[in-house]
């Protein structure tokens, strides 16, 4: 072989080096200036309609978030440089919207010493740096599968300490999901949702292949053995106790869906989706007919403008915001979604309805739908069967909250007491979801990571060329 054949065989090697992939840390940072940018006009919109002037303080407002989103930016660019573009300022857009929400709701409420929306602007700080510890403690998702028992017991004692507290300790609006002390509150479940989806993908990967085992066909479904119903029996046993004992429909409703979706994601069999739904149709109704609070809010949902004036006020006043709204909205600041009991929290999705129309609410779909497939994506491109799992659970858990809590305020479902991700008015809830966004870019990152080139061995000798 010849010297110059030699080079020519060396520099088609080089021209078929696979191209390391970009990181999009430049898409993102263009995406969340445009997410700034909406959230300053929608500011700017409502001062307008409320008072016919540009808000003097829209200055301190866009700084802040500005400032926000550009820390959680330059912590990714540090710490999960190839994590998803469009993840990051999804979630900005969606933090930025709530603001300006939940501050139109303050200007028609009584006045107090701090407004809720200087409050949740604080709580915006401090999910972002529960996001930016997230991403530099968990350096390699995998090493989260080591806590799978521990991340359970911790999930498990979460969702147990309101409902073992006494009332006044735990109960908000009659559900028992708070922790109230001295003037400090918390809502554990939503911390409980990330510690079990983390269990539930470690689980999974675990007792996988023993759960996809089939003991016979019935009707066209391969059902699972009897011995391998046990997790799903747990599970149904703690989602209904959360029904009955803490009244909360909605993470009951939250935490079932999320463990029966990921185990049809890890055993792929149909029949694991149809006992789950069959086990907790069966377990509300058990519960319909033995416990009156559970009775009421099913009749609510049934027959709401039966109960208009009393139990059933909150719900039908969301349903006539969203008729005021029909399909473009009244316009920011221009509606009277302070009508709504419980505007900022539970019913945002009704003040969306209301001033931005089914246009509006679709939009902020949309962006969900763009954070739950963004997600996935991440959960169908990682290498290891933990990440793909934890990816999916997150996402899923993501995208059933999301359904929860709109199903209930347009009457698909009966209406629970769950808050919709980045929108509503809560730290416990914004906190968690921003951690949750973390874990999500975390996985990402590792998905779209290229592998590190192989190590030559010392004992590979340098290749020689003869020349004959």
């Amino acid at each position: 072989m010849s010297s110059a054949t030699a080079t020519g065989l060396a520099n088609a090697a080089k021209a078929i080096k696979p191209r390391r992939p970009r990181t999009r840390r430049g898409v993102e940072l263009a995406m969340l200036v445009f997410a700034v940018l909406i959230a300053l006009a929608a500011y700017t919109d409502v001062g307008m309609a409320r008072s016919q002037k540009v808000p003097p303080d829209i200055l301190t407002y866009g700084l802040g978030l500005g400032a926000l989103v550009l820390v959680a930016h330059i912590a990714v660019r540090r710490f999960a440089p190839y994590a998803d573009p469009l993840l990051l300022p999804c979630a900005a857009l969606l933090n930025g919207v709530g603001l300006v929400l939940i501050h139109r709701l303050d200007l028609v409420a009584p006045k107090a010493e701090n407004s809720d929306a200087t409050l949740q602007l604080a709580w915006s700080a401090i999910g972002v740096v529960a996001f930016i510890v997230v991403l530099v403690v968990v350096r390699d998702h995998r090493r989260l599968q080591r806590y799978t028992y521990t991340s359970m017991l911790l999930g498990v004692l979460l969702l147990a300490v309101p409902s073992i507290l006494p009332a006044r300790f735990s109960e908000v609006n009659g559900a028992r999901n708070w922790i109230r002390f001295a003037g400090f509150s918390i809502q554990p479940g939503e911390f409980a949702k990330i510690l079990l989806v983390i269990f539930v993908a470690g689980f999974l990967v675990a007792k996988r292949d023993a759960l996809a085992l089939a003991s016979h066909r019935f009707l066209g479904l391969d059902l699972p053995r009897g011995r391998d119903l046990g997790p799903i029996i747990v599970a149904w046993l703690v989602s209904v106790g959360l029904l009955v004992r803490g009244r909360d429909l909605g993470m009951s409703m939250l935490f079932f869906g999320f463990f029966i979706v990921m185990l049809y994601i890890a055993t792929e069999r149909l029949s694991w989706l149809l006992i789950g739904l069959l086990l907790f149709c069966g377990g509300t109704f058990i519960a319909y007919h033995l416990f009156a609070h559970v009775r009421e809010r099913f009749e609510i949902w049934l027959h709401p403008f039966r109960y208009a004036k009393s139990t059933g006020y909150q719900l039908v006043q969301g349903l006539y915001g969203f008729s005021s709204g029909g399909l473009m909205g009244t316009g920011l600041g221009k509606g009277r979604p302070d009508l709504v009991p419980f505007a900022k929290s539970d019913f945002i999705i009704s003040t969306i309805g209301e001033e931005l129309g089914l246009t509006g609410l679709m939009a902020i779909l949309l962006v969900y739908v763009v954070m739950v497939s963004r997600g996935l994506r991440a959960s169908l491109s990682v290498r290891d069967s933990f990440g793909k799992l934890l990816a999916a659970g997150l996402a899923v858990s993501l995208a059933v909250q999301v359904f929860v809590v709109v199903g209930g305020v347009m009457r698909l479902i009966p209406l629970t007491g769950i808050t919709t991700p980045f929108l509503s008015y809560g730290g416990s809830s914004l906190v968690s979801n921003w951690a949750l966004i973390a874990l999500l870019l975390r996985v990402s990152d590792s998905a779209r990571r290229p592998a590190p080139p192989p190590t030559p061995r010392p004992d590979d000798a340098a290749t020689q060329v003869v020349r004959l």
